[in-house]
Order: structure tokens, then sequence, then C-alpha cells
């Protein structure tokens, strides 16, 4: 979801939450009125939960154009791609270059890794 949209819910749930509901039980309201302020109040509160746990949508691609051979040695890791948390997003990288691990424990990579 993008910024805007989930502010404007946001907001909107939040106002729900707090309009009708208040100026109909400040009126000694009557059954019908007291369910339907909480059931305005419910949905309001569904709403503003929703748009609090919606990821981000304003994520910019990561990419690696043209990046360099890399070597490993001696238990190092040589990443010439991208080296990302996994599920960040979308990702590209193109030309990658080489990437040689020697000895035991080095690793190496060539585009992309989730980590």
């Amino acid at each position: 979801m993008a910024r805007g949209w989930k502010v404007a819910v946001v907001v909107l749930a939040v106002a729900g939450v707090v309009s009708t509901p208040v100026v109909w039980l400040l009126d000694g309201p009557g059954a019908g009125q007291v369910a339907g302020a909480s059931v305005q109040a419910a949905v309001a509160i569904a709403a503003l939960v929703w748009a609090m746990f919606q990821p981000g949508g304003d994520r910019a691609e990561a990419t690696v154009t043209g990046s360099g051979p890399a070597e490993a040695t001696d238990g190092a890791r040589s990443v010439t791609g991208l080296l990302r948390r996994a599920g960040r997003g979308p990702a590209r990288v193109e030309n990658s270059g080489p990437a040689t691990a020697r000895d035991a424990g080095s690793s190496a990579v060539s585009g992309i890794e989730d980590v």
C-alpha cells in the first residue's frame, strides 16, 4: 500500500472511531444508537489495524549493474551482486562479474544473495 493511501486510511479510521459514536453517546443514546456506535467504532478500529500492518509500497528497486570480479579466501565471503534481507522488494543484477571462493569456509556470490 502506498504511503499516501496508508495515511489516508489511518486518518479516516481515527476520525471514524472518534466522531459519530461520541456524538451519539453524548445525547442520551438509545439501544440502537449504542449498537450503531459500537459497530462503527469496531469497523474503524479494524481499518486502523489493517492499515498499520500493510507493507509500504514505495520501495525502490535495488539494482546492481556491471560489478567487478571478487575473490574470497580463508573463510571470507565475496558478493559481486547484491546482499540483502530476504523478501525486501524487487531487485535486479546485470552483468555481474565472476566471484571465486577459495579455501574451506569461503563463499562467493555473483548475483543476489538473500540472508
